[in-house]
């Protein structure tokens, strides 16, 4: 495990740049033109992206961007 010190300004910007993120992989994840095996990628990249957003979001925030999960 690994320990980064942040200051507020640094703090803000990894915040934008992970809902960024986020926000690209949910759009991409809802792009009926790629495949599963895409998807299934893009989807382990979310979830690592979305725990490191959760060591600094609120939880109001994390509702967001949940991922919901398909029932067949």
């Amino acid at each position: 495990m690994l320990g980064i010190l942040f200051n507020d300004k640094e703090c803000k910007e990894l915040d934008y740049v992970l809902r960024k993120e986020l926000d690209e992989m949910l759009l991409d994840l809802g792009d009926s033109r790629l495949d599963g095996e895409i998807k299934q990628a893009i989807t382990r990249r979310y979830r690592i992206v979305f725990r490191m957003f959760a060591r600094i979001a609120t939880p109001r925030e994390l509702s967001r961007y949940a991922l919901r999960v398909k029932h067949n």
